[in-house]
């Protein structure tokens, strides 16, 4: 899977998550342009907040790195 596609389900999972990119950004304490960014694409969390994002998110890493489809 390439970073097109990772950055694809980062996507839909925050898209997904019944948060808003506010809230999102909050709990993250990053700006909520940072979460429209990743939202559009534009940029790909360093890998504590991909971490931390997906304890948020309630999603598995692996599900967005592409190694399960669960």
């Amino acid at each position: 899977m390439d970073l097109q596609h990772i950055q694809v389900r980062l996507r839909e999972c925050i898209a997904n998550s019944g948060l808003s990119q506010k809230e999102i950004a909050m709990r993250l304490h990053v700006s909520q342009q940072t979460v429209s960014k990743y939202m559009k694409l534009d940029i790909f969390p360093a890998l504590d907040t991909f971490a931390n994002l997906c304890k948020i998110l309630d999603v598995r890493s692996d599900y967005i790195l592409g190694l399960c489809d669960y």
